[in-house]
């Protein structure tokens, strides 16, 4: 079995600190780039929910220090 290349966002730059995700097997999966060995899978109506709540800014709040 060939899984496809890990997809990286165009904000990371060239950056290697940065989350990956690909689709493969039926799930997506994603991972830090730097820290490849642990890999969060989940379903496609799942991660659909949490890149609209991403793009709506549900999470931004933590993308800043208290």
């Amino acid at each position: 079995m060939t899984s496809p290349a890990w997809q990286k966002s165009s904000y990371s730059g060239s950056s290697n600190a940065c989350v990956e995700v690909r689709a493969a097997d039926g799930v997506v999966e994603l991972h830090e780039s730097d820290d490849a060995d642990v890999i969060v899978r989940t379903t496609h109506p799942k991660f659909a929910n949490f890149l609209q709540g991403a793009k709506a800014g549900e999470f931004d709040h933590l993308t800043t220090n208290p």
